[in-house]
């Protein structure tokens, strides 16, 4: 199983940086730092009472003469009635259970129906922190709707404690004399791995102290990104757990998605209904792919992603709407101000307020980030792309040059001016155009090195030749692209 953990970290990690998304730790759950905080929680809750021993039924497979995993067994759920339920968590309702709970369950390896073992494990006392978990959550107004309406309800329903041992060979061994041949199971030590990385990345940097600031300081705040499956591990057991061993931050914010199906269809890897990124990222630029699932996050509600929709996005958007923005401003600028940024004269109304809303918008999307809103940060930027689209079709630079020079380096001016704001805006949803329009502009360094802030350029600033932001897609790859989808 490490070999296999390790081969798929490695591409994780090489597809997360070709797709511009960098760690200051890119870390696993196979280390010794994070089996040593793992047992540290285990027996500071065990101490504490938290924890306790209990006799569990534990499904065992006679044809495979094992004990399964949560997840190496399936049935119908018992909440909902829906097939292929999981040992651990039904993904149609999303509730957690135990292996024993499942209606006609069977082993995932060889299909034969599992027999149930008793064995001694250790549980989990969630019970003991339901009033106090409900106290907590009500008051999350921040949280998303989603969110908050499932955690309310759950814990409304009751919590039951869960084993968190199992009989298994795989995982951070039990720090207990007699219990050498059971392991901590995955769903209690894995939300530890955020506080062992944490630990892990302080001491890589010579500080093994410099985790504390974020997991005790009074002004730090913790964002949880994850899908629906995992709202409760996120907003039940994982603060239950921070709760009971005392003195670290409970999380901010759990800013969970709905699921986002592939052409109307629930993805599935098994079946190869997936898009691969590695597979995606050898034909196509991954901002295009960074601004579709930016501006169709499921945020609130499940959405679906279809190639049709990948290229329709990118052409009427990223290259009609932004990208010509972006390449008529700077080629005419280029041109006919020997390459330079043109200077500005006097900024008329229409001008400055172009201009104010430019900063405006560059506030408001910062806002909308700060609250996890991407989607409308997105939408705000690209309204701000259409507007400047409006005002150089009115002031029209390129018809009254000849006649009023002043008048169309002003308006180039402004329209450069929005085009600053949009880099910045957007440079965290398409980094890879944003640095490019940053060097085109004529600013050196990198475009996030500028702050949250319009930087307007200066006139008479050397622009680079410019370059088109985006490529226009062929609508004849759409079937081609789709019909990949299922192949094995």
């Amino acid at each position: 199983p490490g070999e296999i953990a390790g081969r798929y970290h490695r591409e994780f990690l090489e597809s997360w940086q070709r797709l511009g998304i960098s760690f200051d730790l890119f870390t696993t759950t196979g280390t010794e730092n994070h089996a040593q905080v793992t047992q540290d929680m285990f027996l500071t809750l065990l101490e504490k009472g938290y924890i306790y021993k209990a006799k569990v039924s534990q499904p065992y497979c006679p044809q495979c003469n094992r004990f399964l995993p949560d997840r190496y067994i399936e049935g119908t759920c018992p909440f909902c009635g829906s097939p292929g339920a999981r040992g651990d968590q039904c993904d149609e309702c999303g509730k957690p259970m135990n292996p024993a709970e499942l209606l006609e369950p069977r082993c995932r390896l060889c299909a034969a129906a599992p027999v149930f073992e008793d064995s001694e494990h250790f549980f989990l006392k969630l019970s003991a922190f339901q009033k106090k978990l409900l106290e907590w959550v009500k008051p999350q107004s921040h949280w998303r709707k989603n969110v908050l309406n499932f955690t309310t309800r759950y814990l409304e329903d009751g919590l039951k404690d869960r084993a968190i041992t199992r009989d298994i060979d795989w995982g951070v061994p039990v720090p207990l004399e007699g219990y050498e041949n059971k392991r901590i199971y995955v769903w209690f030590e894995a939300v530890i791995g955020y506080l062992s990385a944490s630990k892990e990345w302080a001491k890589s940097g010579g500080d093994g102290e410099g985790w504390r600031p974020f997991w005790e300081g009074d002004d730090s705040k913790s964002y949880y990104f994850i899908g629906k499956d995992n709202i409760p591990f996120h907003t039940i057991i994982w603060p239950a757990m921070l709760m009971g061993y005392g003195g670290l931050n409970l999380p901010y914010d759990v800013p969970a998605n709905e699921f986002l199906t592939i052409e109307g269809k629930k993805l599935s890897t098994s079946h190869n209904w997936a898009v691969w990124l590695p597979d995606y990222l050898s034909r196509y630029a991954p901002d295009p792919l960074r601004y579709l699932l930016s501006i169709n996050m499921p945020e609130h509600g499940d959405t679906d992603f279809s190639w049709r929709e990948f290229f329709r996005r990118n052409n009427d958007e990223l290259v009609a709407t932004y990208g010509n923005l972006v390449h008529r401003v700077l080629t005419f600028s280029y041109r006919n101000f020997d390459g330079c940024v043109p200077e500005s004269g006097e900024l008329d109304k229409q001008s400055q307020k172009l201009l104010k809303k430019a900063e405006e918008t560059l506030n408001t999307v910062g806002e909308l980030i700060s609250q996890c809103r991407f989607k409308q940060g997105v939408m705000a930027a690209m309204a701000l792309a259409q507007e400047a689209n409006r005002y150089l079709d009115d002031k029209s630079p390129w018809k009254i040059i000849k006649e009023d020079k002043e008048a169309a380096a002003t308006a180039l001016y402004v329209a450069l001016g929005v085009i600053s704001a949009l880099k910045t805006a957007l440079c965290p949803f398409l980094p890879f155009s944003s640095q490019k329009l940053h060097q085109m502009m004529g600013f050196d360094g990198g475009v996030e090195d500028e702050g949250w802030k319009l930087r307007l350029p200066t006139g008479g600033q050397k622009l680079g030749e410019p370059e088109p932001l985006f490529t226009k897609l062929d609508d004849k790859l759409i079937d081609e692209e789709t019909a990949r989808l299922g192949q094995v």
